[in-house]
């Protein structure tokens, strides 16, 4: 560890790679259970993978922004630890695959040199914050919403109230109306508004996909931008006490919203506003740092074939609201793509831009400040690096999940059907090379990391099985979802299960009758024209079993007979929780409420001291093998069973003691006395529980 060490600037940073290695010898050692052990390393974005003994690492990227240097770093670090791949994900994350669990920390210093972290890139966190990738340079935006997604991934970085939820939290930033960022689908999603001179939001609260999605409500119309954090860290507030965290397929915001209603949400949301540090939080725009673009020669070049030059900026220039510069959309397939290439596109854009990158929703690549006079050299350099395909962000570019390639959860393939779905569509539907209208999406499961069910066309991974019980791998099919616009939006029907080998087949019937019937319409407009039943109807052939052969067992991208594998999903950061390891966790919040003290952060410690109080609660009704699915129940059943029995003596209830938490404000005082107060139920907690076991 000692090479890193002294090499990490950042002394919070430092400590957190060290509690890293630290952490991994205690569980190779034994000393650390195996599920708590879990719950770290994701918050570090370490991820298991499908394959045993390997481990996937997220590298959390806010909004997409990547610098030269920082792509350069990545590459470095991908050749190092891992295979030399880089894949790019829905949120704007990059990953890298089959590492060594032993060398991460090592892996992760090196990151830190150019300010990339791995932090809370997975687990029960505040996860990368997304934007739309024209962030700054889109025609439509009333203004550039990059520095307040920036501030947003700043505050919660590290932020005690965000660590350790019952479910994952996702916030994305929208530029304009065009609602780029899908807003309606994100637990909070903003969209950039100006009302009467000022700058806002209109705000978004608990969507979501997966297995039940949920449009998201709007929780404001206007909000101005020095109250997005503070309503933020409400919202996780609220979320974290009272949201599921037992049964992973309710733990989600979207739930504990469907469960108490928007206006109930508002009356918790209320009750936090004392604790809340910052009832104000301004956010200076006016200091992120401008793009800088690159004086340069224009090189003379010769496009070989001007077709496919035309075919090109047709589909790939996005225009810019800056005068003289247009920005490069590259399509890359299924978003993998490998660091030599990486390492050119770095100096490329270096040299002759603004010296950065934006990856996008659609897990492409956005090269913002290209000059117009430079569009046919960086076409000819492009070209080199096979960058140039036709159809960025349009019906040929297909988003899809890693599935059973290298993830735990992968029912069926979604990359391998997406690379035969782009191959149809080349060959046999070349006019929607250049149709924006048309949005195919695949997940390899339910959980939606591919974001098929607000597509107009998707694909979700399953297994079927026939009256021989013989299993075989399927695709559910989806249509009609589809982005309306300014945080409205609609998810896709369930139309019908097919074999995953007639995928292709169920695209083209679609794209014929499409054609055929769709009246010059849009593929939304023609979908719910018709209706979920028109679609069964034609495609119910393509659902007949009873006529398989030897292929329809065999999945995409794979030579070997399909066998249905469905490992532990890590996305939730699942914990099985023990009495003593409780306990021991109790204990270390306190000791991080200690020194959160000692730094003169206040509502920090507060809040690990909650978490120990909290925590400790858990530990005994754990023993009694009690539903703890939420603090706010937690908090409850302690008094019932432990307080009103007389079997803990507090000098009140329990929850007066717990909840003095947003009953104060945020001062060194109360800080303290809390503080006190976590330490003494631990104290006695611990005392009875070991008082209890001495007489079993």
């Amino acid at each position: 560890m000692q090479s890193f060490r002294t090499e990490i600037e950042n002394p919070v940073v430092e400590k957190d790679i060290i509690e890293l290695e630290r952490k991994i010898r205690e569980f190779k050692g034994g000393e650390v259970d195996e599920e708590k052990f879990r719950s770290l390393r994701l918050a570090r974005g370490v991820y298991g993978q499908r394959q045993q003994g390997v481990q996937m690492v997220r590298i959390k990227l806010p909004y997409g922004k990547v610098t030269s240097n920082q792509l350069l770093r990545i590459c470095d670090v991908s050749d190092e630890y891992s295979r030399g791949r880089l894949h790019i994900t829905t949120r704007q994350d990059i990953q890298i695959h089959y590492v060594d669990l032993e060398r991460t920390p090592e892996l992760w210093a090196e990151l830190e040199r150019d300010d990339v972290t791995l932090r809370e890139a997975c687990g029960n966190t505040v996860r990368n914050v997304t934007a739309s990738e024209t962030a700054g340079i889109d025609v439509n935006e009333p203004f550039d919403v990059s520095p307040y997604a920036h501030a947003v991934f700043q505050y919660f970085l590290r932020n005690p109230i965000g660590q350790e939820m019952g479910r994952k939290f996702k916030v994305s930033f929208s530029a304009s109306d065009a609602d780029t960022g899908l807003s309606y689908m994100h637990d909070l999603g903003f969209i950039a508004k100006i009302k009467n001179g000022e700058r806002g939001f209109k705000v978004m609260l608990a969507g979501g996909l997966g297995s039940q999605p949920r449009h998201a409500d709007e929780l404001y119309s206007f909000l101005p931008t020095n109250k997005i954090i503070p309503l933020m860290e409400g919202v996780i507030r609220v979320f974290d006490r009272h949201g599921e965290r037992k049964s992973r397929a309710k733990a989600r915001m979207k739930f504990l919203l469907k469960d108490i209603g928007l206006d109930g949400f508002r009356v918790l949301l209320e009750e936090e506003q004392l604790a809340i540090p910052h009832q104000s939080y301004p956010i200076d725009f006016e200091t992120y740092p401008q793009p800088v673009v690159a004086e340069v020669e224009v090189p003379e070049v010769t496009i070989q074939n001007q077709e496919a030059f035309n075919t090109w900026k047709s589909t790939n220039l996005v225009p810019q609201k800056q005068k003289g510069y247009v920005a490069i959309g590259i399509k890359v397939l299924l978003g993998d793509f490998y660091t030599d290439k990486a390492r050119d596109l770095a100096r490329l854009v270096q040299k002759y831009a603004a010296g950065e990158i934006r990856l996008s929703l659609r897990q492409n690549i956005l090269i913002p400040y290209v000059k117009e006079a430079l569009i046919p050299f960086f076409y000819s350099e492009l070209e080199k690096l096979g960058f140039v395909e036709a159809g960025y962000n349009k019906a040929l570019d297909i988003t899809a999940c890693p599935g059973t390639d290298t993830c735990n959860l992968g029912i069926a393939s979604s990359t391998g059907i997406a690379e035969e779905l782009e191959r149809v569509i080349k060959a046999e539907y070349p006019q929607y090379i250049s149709n924006p209208d048309v949005v195919i999406k695949i997940s390899g499961c339910m959980n939606a990391c591919g974001q098929h069910n607000m597509a107009h066309i998707g694909f979700q991974g399953m297994s079927i099985r026939t009256k021989d019980k013989l299993v075989a791998p399927a695709l559910q099919v989806l249509l009609g979802g589809g982005n309306f616009g300014n945080g409205k939006g609609r998810f896709a029907d369930k139309v019908i299960k097919i074999p995953s080998k007639r995928g292709p087949q169920a695209l083209r019937l679609i794209l014929d009758d499409f054609n055929t019937n769709g009246n010059g319409s849009s593929f939304a407009d023609y979908y719910w024209e018709k209706g979920e039943h028109y679609f069964y109807d034609f495609l119910k052939p393509l659902a007949n079993i009873e006529n398989l052969n030897p292929s329809d067992f065999i999945d995409w991208g794979t030579e070997e007979k399909y066998k249905k594998e469905i490992g532990i999903g890590e996305c939730a950061g699942v914990i099985v929780d023990l009495v003593a390891t409780l306990f021991f966790e109790s204990q270390e919040k306190i000791e991080k409420a200690e020194e959160a003290l000692s730094e003169g952060k206040w509502a920090a410690s507060i809040y690990y001291s909650y978490q120990s109080i909290v925590n400790s609660a858990k530990a005994l009704l754990t023993s009694e093998k009690v539903k703890t699915n939420t603090h706010n129940g937690i908090i409850r059943d302690f008094d019932r069973l432990y307080v009103e029995s007389g079997k803990i003596n507090l000098e009140g209830s329990f929850e007066d003691l717990a909840l003095q938490l947003n009953k104060n404000r945020p001062t060194e005082e109360f800080a303290q006395q809390f503080l006190n107060d976590a330490k003494t139920v631990l104290e006695q907690l611990e005392a009875y529980r070991k008082l209890e076991l001495t007489h079993v």
